[in-house]
């Protein structure tokens, strides 16, 4: 049997691009990530392998795409079942993509709320941001990862999103270990995987970027 050709249509910052990567690099397959311009003018095979929303990442497996990331990290986790990143019972499962649906819904949308804020930031931005990360910590409990002891497939939702919370700390003026410890100690866990620490880019980095987002957008 031929080895699949996998390739990731990619941006380092996007913490949805993040994703499939660590998925990838957990179930230890060889992949292919282009970087794709998605200011300066986006490839002809981003257009073509996405043609309704136009944004990365795309999946693609020996020519087929997939778009949007947690449909992306499913499809991974199921066509190559060694290693499974989903818990092994159905009412697991259906927990796990409950909080991967509310992380999807409420995250990075709440983080924009802050980096996105002209002036000061808005008091209910930042206690919304908190709330949803405390949400989060009470799902975790005292358990080392999402689904108990295993690195799985809500924690690979989540820990690329984290790269983004030193831009919204350092914007919003508040510290998310201080608000949650536990979550601060499960981002601390996750960061120290192999299949993580390649993938996932410097807080600082993530800033500089925002701050460049931000004049781009007229914010600043």
């Amino acid at each position: 049997m031929s080895k699949a050709k996998l390739v990731i249509l990619d941006c380092w910052v996007s913490p949805f691009c993040m994703r499939v990567k660590i998925a990838l690099n957990e179930k230890g397959l060889e992949y292919e990530a282009q970087a794709e311009d998605l200011f300066g003018g986006k490839s002809e095979l981003l257009l073509s392998s996405n043609p309704i929303y136009k944004k990365v990442p795309v999946f693609l497996h020996d020519g087929k795409p997939l778009c949007e990331s947690t449909i992306i990290v499913n499809y991974i986790d199921e066509t190559w079942s060694s290693l499974p990143l989903l818990p092994p019972c159905s009412y697991g499962r259906a927990q796990a993509r409950f909080w991967a649906d509310f992380i999807d819904k409420k995250v990075f949308d709440a983080c924009g709320n802050i980096w996105r804020s002209k002036g000061e930031v808005p008091v209910e931005a930042k206690k919304e941001f908190i709330e949803i990360l405390k949400q989060l910590e009470e799902a975790l409990g005292d358990k080392d990862y999402f689904i108990g002891t295993t690195f799985g497939f809500v924690d690979i939702i989540l820990i690329p999103l984290t790269s983004w919370f030193f831009a919204v700390e350092k914007i919003g003026g508040l510290t998310v270990e201080a608000e949650c410890p536990k979550l601060s100690n499960w981002m601390k866990r996750c960061l120290q995987r192999e299949s993580v620490a390649k993938v996932v880019p410097p807080p600082e980095k993530v800033y500089e970027f925002v701050l460049m987002f931000r004049k781009m957008l007229g914010i600043d």
